[in-house]
């Protein structure tokens, strides 16, 4: 009888992960975006499944800030998971994000997140859903139609090379303003956001960067996709992939250029925000439609404790949260969350519980993206005492709902 083991993936086996990776996810990239898997990987920290010294599992923890409400924390950015299919149903998953749990409290690490790939997976490891995301379509065989003027800006398109230094204090800015979002840096601009080809999408072009304004007040980043030649066929497509903007007539403004480039009929948005003024700005909303909307960035908080007290908290609530964690017994148990505008402390406590909740809902409420009171209604939360979740979606509330665009 073999035993499985669970350790660091050494940087020596790294090309047995990436065809650990290739066999799991049905994939044989090129040569250069398999080195493209093999740099980051290297980036990350490393769990691997060895079964008599065969590597049947992986998963790869990137190194990431997270922001937060009012300010960020250091997140585990699980990634490249992988089981064998000769050993599935065998503990694997579940001891490479035990050993990845054990790995975030010795680093100080009190999130993971990750982006899934089967949502049935996850949630029995206690992560959720903690941003949403909308694709939005913009007819633009017409002009756009906006009830907001567009700034009289001048417009400027940046080489990708130097996008980050132009761009980035502008996303900088609007990180702060959202929770969801990574810190990022020179690699990830231009190994994550910039690359010079899609990977998903090959019919793709290379990124254009536009920004507005001197110095820039907002930018965008986007593709293209040729239409089809044919007299009356449609044209091309405009594919969004971010859009940032300090002011909503910055905003208007980029989303007026976007509608209006040549030889294109529709523009694609991938991934805007829920509460994006893209959609109240319009004058016709059948000109702009959401055609998605999908979960986003998973969330685990791995140290509730160490979580809750780094956030800022809205309005004022003292509540004992009864929280049940499967994974993580030191989460679990009852504790008594003081909370307000000077910060947050959670003690353990024999009171009586004001709510009862898997670490799982708090999850997906930690960054303000799902109130309370929606999973208590769903029958995942039980209320005992009336108004405790309404007083907790009052603390929790952002002026701004988390959004997260970037993949790993």
């Amino acid at each position: 009888m073999t035993t499985l083991e669970f350790r660091t993936l050494p940087k020596a086996h790294l090309d047995r992960a990436l065809d650990l990776a290739d066999l799991a996810f049905h994939g044989s990239p090129e040569d250069e975006e398999r080195e493209k898997h093999r740099e980051y990987l290297r980036r990350c920290d490393r769990v691997g499944a060895y079964d008599d010294g065969e590597l049947v599992g992986m998963l790869g923890a990137f190194p990431l800030a997270l922001s937060v409400p009012g300010g960020e924390l250091p997140c585990a950015g699980a990634t490249f998971v992988a089981v064998a299919p000769t050993h599935r149903r065998r503990g694997i998953l579940s001891g490479m994000l035990a050993e990845l749990w054990r790995r975030c409290a010795d680093r100080g690490r009190p999130l993971a997140a990750l982006w899934v790939s089967q949502a049935a997976i996850y949630g029995r490891f206690g992560c959720a859903p903690a941003t949403y995301g909308y694709t939005v379509e913009i007819d633009s065989g017409r002009p756009l139609a906006l009830r907001t003027a567009p700034a009289d800006l001048p417009l400027r398109l940046v080489a990708p090379e130097k996008a980050p230094g132009a761009v980035g204090p502008v996303h900088a800015a609007q990180r702060a303003l959202r929770a969801g979002r990574v810190a990022r840096d020179d690699y990830w601009w231009r190994a994550q956001v910039l690359p010079e080809t899609d990977e998903d999408n090959d019919e793709l072009g290379p990124p254009r960067v536009v920004t507005i304004g001197t110095p820039p007040v907002g930018y965008t980043v986007y593709r293209t996709e040729s239409g089809d030649d044919e007299p009356g066929a449609p044209g091309g497509v405009v594919h969004v992939l971010e859009l940032e903007a300090d002011t909503p007539a910055a905003a208007a403004a980029l989303w007026q250029y976007l509608a209006s480039i040549d030889l294109t009929s529709k523009v694609r948005a991938w991934g805007r925000p829920l509460d994006d003024p893209l959609l109240l700005l319009a004058a016709d909303r059948d000109q702009v439609r959401v055609t998605q909307e999908f979960p986003a960035l998973w969330l685990r908080l791995v140290d509730v404790a160490a979580a809750l007290e780094a956030r800022s908290w809205a309005a004022p609530c003292d509540l004992v949260l009864d929280l049940t964690d499967d994974a993580l017994p030191a989460n679990a148990g009852r504790h008594r969350l003081t909370a307000g505008p000077a910060g947050a402390a959670l003690t353990r406590t024999d009171d009586a519980p004001d709510l009862a909740l898997d670490v799982r809902e708090l999850a997906a409420c930690y960054l303000g993206g799902t109130e309370l009171r929606h999973l208590v209604r769903a029958g995942l939360v039980t209320e005992h005492t009336p108004g405790a979740a309404a007083a907790l979606d009052a603390a929790l509330r952002t002026a701004y709902l988390p959004h997260t665009t970037d993949e790993f």
